[in-house]
């Protein structure tokens, strides 16, 4: 990650001369307007490329090493939707489930927080929730101490701003074995275990 952020710096500020007659200020501000600048997949790679081959960061060795995690309530909304929706998911899976919660978060169409999110419906009864977990009626105990640790670190990776490549901004998703009518009239952008990944076709056009 060293060698990575050094050359993002350097990208971004050109020489070590530059930067050492250039007031506090400015380099601050120069280094905004570089980030900006930048595609988004250029920044995602050169932050990232001491994870080593593409998918290692989503393997269990790799999740394995991460520090144990704790946050707030949309960590702890992430955490307890990733256990009751995928934890029987690989890794990966697991990320892709965590990517559609955090992209509706961020879409007007859905609440403005994950918690929001995963407990949308809640109210309206049994089994009329958009996370079946939310609603079935049952507690929400989470007894495999090693899925919770698992789905509490892909948590916290990605509510403090993980990358999210794998479903290329879908917000909908479903498992293989269901045809829900809606999945009809969207777009799929990825399948990923045992899950398709949609969005709506008109954001498709739009990118």
């Amino acid at each position: 990650m060293r060698m990575g952020l050094a050359a993002l710096f350097a990208l971004v500020m050109g020489t070590s001369g530059a930067l050492a007659e250039t007031p506090l200020a400015d380099v601050l501000l120069k280094e905004k307007q570089g980030l900006k600048s930048m595609r988004g997949a250029l920044l995602e790679q050169m932050l990232l490329r001491d994870e080593g081959p593409a998918g290692a960061r989503y393997s269990q060795g790799w999740l394995d090493k991460q520090p144990a995690a704790k946050g707030g309530q949309q960590w702890q909304c992430l955490t307890e939707a990733l256990y009751f929706e995928a934890r029987g998911e690989t890794v990966m899976g697991q990320f892709a489930v965590a990517e559609v919660i955090m992209n509706r978060a961020e879409s007007s169409r859905f609440p403005g927080s994950v918690c929001g999110v995963v407990k949308q419906g809640a109210g309206r009864g049994v089994n009329r929730c958009q996370f079946s977990y939310a609603c079935d009626g049952r507690p929400e105990t989470m007894s495999e101490a090693e899925a919770v640790k698992r789905a509490g670190k892909i948590a916290r990776i990605i509510v403090d701003g993980g990358p999210r490549p794998l479903t290329k901004g879908a917000t909908y998703y479903h498992a293989k074995w269901v045809s829900p009518r809606w999945s009809r009239k969207f777009a799929r952008t990825a399948t990923i275990g045992v899950h398709h990944f949609y969005k709506p076709a008109l954001e498709i056009s739009q990118n």
